[in-house]
């Protein structure tokens, strides 16, 4: 028997060194190495975790053909094939995947825990099932736990299909002579054994698998504990050789770590086709599903939804969800337009300045940039005038979504000088613009996509950049290069009158 020999992998990175040291030599993390055996038998090793496939595949023959020979093309010898992306029920999800969910691509969901991950495939599966078949392999939950809670989503309720629509590749699918409607394709398998769940996919042949959740598969073969980096990385990788080969798509649930990023490798990120990061404040009802990376479509894409009894329910229109009462504004507000991939969400910024009473005055802000907010506060002492280094400093967005752009610059400014000044922004005015050192106001991307948001919400003004091409919309349009022109613009004059002439009892 060959003696088994040590090494250490990173949990960050997944390098891999013959010592153990407090620094990984790759990626610098401190602490991150953790010891690995290595098993020195390769006829008892699987090649990827798919040994076992390949000889179900061979009719337990050896593979001894002699393999293909490869070529390079040219991209006119390469033929053409048309991609088509199968419907979620979902448009938020759609949006985020780049129009639909395409065939044999590999997509991976990670978020906090209780943030809806499983509830959000659950839902999407019973919605593909209708047309598709479903495999929904569970690691986390047993069969009785995933139907409990299919049945407060109403889920579990059998649904007639016309079996016309159906569209499955396995043989035994009934044809439509036989029967005229079936319930809807939806299987549940309770394992974490990866051999296991691959000879169930083979078997079943499913269009879409749904994995829950890649840290709790294993592979038996490997001597570490399931959800370590050797675990992740080679059950994906042989769940992704398994959906390239039989055109299966996959839906893999992540874990995060305490700093927000997917646990494991961070080869495993780069394995997938998409990797989608499902946010949201356990305080709040919304959840936020946004794309980092899509080979199929365009990345910061996001998709909102909102938490309600019987599962997730889209927002179709999230700018009324992050706007405030424009009826009734107050003081120290200004609505901003933000752009998250290509769509633009109205968001309103609140503002507070008070007198501070600590030698060093306070800057926070919730849902904003804190390094260009210190920086807004800077520009508005040195260019307007303001004492801000005298100030307490607050800003949020409302409803709590996350504006990082500097194209919300202007907003933020404006905001802090109403606060300031106590008065009110103009409710039907909104601002777009980045704010310079200088105290100039630069341009920002995608402007006639902002204007025509704050149009079909039924904004009257816009405070842009000047220097900008503006299409023709329904909406007044001020053009402004400097800060000290859109506090003038945007903030009405105050009147004096006579009482306010009059001096103090005191």
């Amino acid at each position: 028997m060959p003696k088994s020999k040590t090494f250490y992998v990173c949990n960050d990175c997944g390098a891999e060194s013959p010592q153990w040291f407090g620094k990984c030599p790759a990626c610098g993390t401190y602490n991150s190495l953790e010891e690995q055996i290595a098993v020195q038998s390769s006829g008892d090793m699987p090649s990827r975790g798919v040994s076992s496939w390949h000889t179900a595949q061979n009719n337990g023959k050896s593979a001894t053909k002699t393999p293909k020979q490869r070529a390079s093309l040219t991209f006119e010898q390469i033929s053409d094939r048309q991609l088509t992306r199968w419907q979620s029920g979902y448009e938020e999800l759609d949006r985020v995947l780049g129009g639909g969910i395409v065939p044999g691509s590999m997509v991976l969901i990670g978020g906090d825990p209780g943030i809806g991950k499983s509830t959000l495939l659950l839902q999407v599966s019973n919605e593909l099932a209708q047309r598709y078949r479903i495999l929904y392999i569970s690691g986390e939950e047993s069969g009785q736990q995933i139907k409990l809670r299919a049945s407060r989503l109403g889920v579990s309720k059998s649904l007639d299909v016309d079996i016309n629509a159906i569209e499955v590749v396995a043989e035994d699918t009934p044809k439509s002579e036989d029967i005229e409607s079936v319930s809807a394709d939806l299987y549940v398998l309770p394992e974490t054994d990866l051999e296991e769940i691959l000879r169930e996919i083979d078997s079943l042949k499913p269009n879409v698998a749904v994995i829950d959740s890649i840290q709790t598969i294993f592979l038996p073969a490997l001597t570490s504990a399931p959800g370590s980096v050797a675990q992740v990385r080679e059950c994906t990788a042989a769940l992704m050789k398994v959906a390239k080969h039989e055109d299966i798509t996959m839906l893999i649930v992540g874990h995060v770590t305490k700093e927000g990023a997917i646990a494991g490798p961070k080869v495993l990120e780069h394995l997938v086709d998409t990797v989608l990061y499902f946010e949201g404040d356990r305080f709040a009802s919304h959840r936020l599903l946004r794309t980092v990376k899509n080979r199929f479509g365009a990345t910061h894409e996001i998709g909102i939804f909102e938490m309600v009894a019987h599962g997730l329910r889209e927002v179709p229109n999230p700018s009324e969800l992050f706007l405030g009462n424009r009826d009734d504004p107050a003081p120290g507000t200004a609505i901003v337009v933000a752009c998250e991939g290509t769509r633009p969400i109205v968001v309103e910024l609140q503002a507070l300045v008070s007198p501070t009473s600590y030698p060093s005055p306070r800057r926070a802000g919730t849902g904003v940039d804190y390094n260009r907010l210190v920086q807004i506060l800077a520009v508005l002492e040195k260019r307007v005038g303001i004492p801000m280094s005298k100030l307490d400093s607050y800003v949020a967005s409302a409803g709590g979504l996350s504006v990082l752009e500097p194209a919300v610059d202007l907003g933020v400014a404006i905001a802090i000088v109403a606060s300031f000044r106590d008065r009110i922004v103009d409710p039907g005015t909104v601002l777009i613009g980045e704010v310079g050192l200088g105290g100039q106001v630069r341009s920002v991307s995608q402007m006639e996509l902002r204007l025509k948001e704050a149009a079909k919400l039924g904004f009257k003004r816009a405070i842009v950049p000047k220097g900008t091409k503006f299409p023709d919309l329904n909406i007044e349009i001020l053009p402004v290069s400097k800060v000290i022109d859109a506090i003038i613009a945007a903030i009405p004059q105050h009147s004096l009158e006579d009482s306010d002439l009059e001096p103090d009892e005191e």
